[in-house]
């Protein structure tokens, strides 16, 4: 992957903290700041899964199978109605189907 240089501005009692910690300042910014974006991923992924989009309610309401008979004929190879799990809307998210 290439490397972009970056100018930041830290407060000094942080940056020695990270001196005590790390001998390579870069190295530390760059993973602390990959695990931030994971962070905010799996936080935006929670708040997608809490508030789905409407179509993929319509989706999960009528299920899967229902959806998938919907398709058109030159579609089907495209999906494989045995992988996964089946899962269903519920008023506490998202949960397996047989609960």
């Amino acid at each position: 992957m290439a490397s972009e240089r970056v100018t930041i501005t830290l407060p000094e009692e942080l940056v020695q903290e990270i001196d005590e910690r790390e001998r390579n300042r870069s190295r530390f910014v760059q993973r602390a700041v990959a695990r931030e974006l994971d962070r905010l991923r799996q936080e935006e992924l929670r708040r997608s899964l809490d508030n789905p989009h409407t179509d993929s309610e319509a989706v999960a309401e009528s299920g899967f199978s229902e959806w998938a008979d919907l398709v058109d004929a030159g579609d089907q190879e495209l999906l494989d109605a045995s992988a996964g799990q089946e899962i269903r809307w519920s008023d506490d998210g998202w949960i397996e189907a047989d609960e």
